[in-house]
Parts: C-alpha cells; structure tokens; sequence
C-alpha cells in the first residue's frame, strides 16, 4: 500500500519540490485540525484512484506559507500549490508564476461536464485577464443572522430591501433592543459591512476596480456607500461599545436578546448556538438590496489550487485539479471542514439550514467578493479598516477619514 509522503514545514522550514516520474509534489497552508484532515482524505482519495501516481505533501503553517510561497514558486515551485481567489491571486498572475488552467474550466469532456457551468457563479473571481488561474473548492458564506424570536414578537419579516431593513432597525431600537450587534476591536469586522453596502451600491466590478486601487476613496460611489451606512451609524443602531469588544465578544448581546441582528460569516453560527441559541430563535438573511438592478454578488471568501507555472509535473497536477473540481469530492471535503462546496452539483450535511441557506445563496450569486482585506493590498486593508472603525465611532469624521484614506491609496497604489 501506498504511503502519502507529509513534510510539515514551519515558519522558515527548507524544503525540496524536487519531483520524479509519478511524483506530484503539494504545497499547503493546511495546518489547522480540520484543513489537515481535508487534504489527508482528498490526497488519500486521489493516489487510490491513480495508483500510478505518489504525492509528496508540504504542510505549512499560515504565517509560513505567506513568507515562502512566492520564494518557492519562483526557486522551487511544487506542482500544486494552494491559495484564495481575487485579487489575491493577481501578483503571482502577473509575475508568471501561475499556470493558465482556462481549458479545465471550458472543456466538456471532464468527468463534472463544463465547470463554466458548474461553477459560474466562483469563475469571476477566478479570473484575470479574461482566463481562469486555478481552481476554487471551499467557502463559506457572509450575510445577516438574525433572532428569530425577537423578529416574530415584533412582527417583523426578514428584510429582502434596504428599506426593509432600516425601517426593521428602527422598530427594534424602539422596543428596547440594539438592532446591530459588532465588535470592531480587531477591525475586519467592519470591513464585512463595508464590502456589503458596496456590493449592494455599485456592484461586485466597483467592488473590484476599489480594492484595485483604481477608484479614490473621494469618489462619489464611495460617498454614496458611507450615505447608507449614516442611516445606520447615525441613528444608533449598531452597539455602543463596539470598539471595545472582538467579534466573540459581540455575540453576547445577540445571545442575550440584547441584540437582534449580526452581519458576519457562517462560522459565528456555532458560538452562537453553543450560547444557547438554536434553530427555532437564530435564522440567516441575505444582505438585503440597496439599489435595484445591481446583481446581488456575495462575500465568501475562497481557497483555491494552483499549478504553478514551473512546475515540473503539469500532467497529473492537472489531473490533481480537475480531481479538486469534482462534485462528489468537493462534497466530502466540505462535509469535514464544515464549509460549502463550489461545484452546484454538490451537497451539504443534512440538517444544517445555515449551510444550506448558504449554498442555495453562493449558487445563485452573481460574483464572490473576497473580502476587503484580501482584495486589497495589506498596508491598504491595513488603513482601510482603521478608518471604517473611527467612522462607525465617530461619524463626523468622515470627510476627513476618506480624504487621508485617498492619500494612502495614492501612495500604495503608485
């Protein structure tokens, strides 16, 4: 029997990629308890279906792959290597260090049928100068969880538009109850409201073209953006003390009934419910509509794999990808790392209507934004958030915010 060659690589570990016949070499950033199990089962599952083939498996940490990948694709590149979609991927596209897999997403012939099809709704985020780098096979979804329960007392149905959804914000206020929870302490919490209004304002390509460095932050889309959120900060109706807390934090006011609403990912659902809360007084909402016609593109941040462009074993690293694109594969994976599977073919783990509200939303979605701080450049990101934090403080501010915001764009971008 065939044994799965596993190096686990910490920070600056020194490895070899140096690959033979029938050896496809993998590097992943997939050492967390969950990750790990994943790939050990997608690895095991590819060598029993192509016996002709061993991998060798490079597991590092998060803050070690970061450092090394773009040294390793450059000095010594596996065959395989994982990342995350938008515009994360754009300066290894741009430097050449990773493959074009446009054919896999357009050939009928795999065993899923067209993948343009399959996955049209991740394939914007895949793509850069019109082709497609990699292939996307985890994530999860954003939008609003809400209390059921309190909504049902006040009569009050999930909100589908945004006057729905402030007039919703003003009824709770009213009866006592913060309407949003937050907790802004380590910033990228705000970054996920940003994203939301913007999407729901100007539409996933704006979204892009600003985390691009393309637009100034004085442009008055952007300013249009910070007119929704003012009929939100302006009135209330996020939690007081919310620089203060982290995001674990905040889920207190919502599990208490002292807060009614929370704009986050999937992954809050388990705390949430771990407090106490359970399916009949916790539910899901989709980010309600802002302006009409805009198509409804979603945050779900994505992991993805690449074949880097010196790699030495392209055929069964195409191989391995089109494995990664399978539905009854994507399936299993998701089912252990708890998230959702890209492929419209798949399914999620019965009994889960977070994760099924999910898919059923990420499926029918017109694009998948990547979050602010992995489609913009980290010194962006970095001053982005800060500022979305003094706003939601100090909403007064906000001129001069997004004017020192334009400066910090001038200067990372140029």
């Amino acid at each position: 029997m065939k044994k799965i060659i596993i190096s686990l690589i910490m920070a600056f570990g020194i490895i070899s990629s140096t690959s033979f016949a029938g050896t496809l070499v993998i590097n992943t950033d997939t050492s967390d308890a969950a990750p790990k199990e994943a790939f050990e089962y997608i690895i095991k599952k590819f060598e029993d279906e192509n016996p002709d083939v061993t991998v060798k498996w490079n597991v590092f940490d998060h803050e070690g792959y970061k450092q090394s990948i773009r040294n390793f694709l450059n000095t010594d590149p596996p065959d395989v290597a994982n990342w995350y979609a938008g515009n994360r991927m754009l300066p290894f596209v741009r430097a050449g260090l990773f493959e074009d897999v446009s054919d896999i997403w357009t050939d009928s012939g795999w065993v899923d049928g067209n993948l343009s099809e399959n996955m049209e709704h991740a394939k914007k985020s895949m793509t850069i100068g019109g082709k497609q780098w990699g292939i996307p096979y985890t994530y999860y979804q954003w939008g609003v969880y809400y209390r059921k329960d309190i909504f049902n007392n006040l009569g009050i149905s999930a909100p589908k538009t945004w006057d729905e959804f402030v007039k919703a914000c003003e009824t709770i206020k009213a009866s006592g109850v913060t309407p949003i929870t937050i907790g802004s302490k380590y910033l990228w919490t705000t970054a996920g409201v940003f994203d939301y209004l913007n999407l729901r304002t100007n539409g996933y390509e704006f979204h892009m073209d600003l985390t691009l460095g393309k637009v100034p932050y004085t442009d008055a889309k952007v300013q249009a953006v910070f007119d929704k959120w003012d009929e939100l900060v302006k009135p209330g109706y996020f939690l007081e003390n919310h620089a203060a807390l982290s995001w674990q934090e905040a889920l207190t006011p919502m599990i208490n009934g002292e807060a009614a609403m929370y704009v986050m990912g999937n992954f809050a659902v388990a705390p949430l419910k771990e407090g106490g809360l359970n399916d009949d007084t916790l539910g899901f909402f989709q980010f309600p509509e802002i302006t009409p016609g805009i198509p409804m593109a979603e945050e779900a941040p994505t992991d993805t794999v690449h074949i880097p462009s010196k790699a030495k074993n392209k055929t069964d690293a195409k191989r391995f990808l089109i494995f990664m694109s399978r539905a009854d594969v994507q399936e299993e994976i998701n089912k252990i790392l708890g998230q959702l599977p890209i492929n419209k073919n798949s399914g999620v783990k019965e009994g889960d209507p977070f994760l099924s509200a999910g898919l059923n939303m990420l499926n029918n979605a017109y694009a998948m934004a990547q979050f602010y701080d992995r489609d913009a450049p980290a010194q962006m990101a970095s001053e982005g958030m800060k500022g979305f934090q003094e706003y939601m403080s100090n909403p007064d501010r906000r001129q001069k915010i997004l004017e020192r915001l334009e400066k910090v764009r001038q200067r990372v971008y140029k």
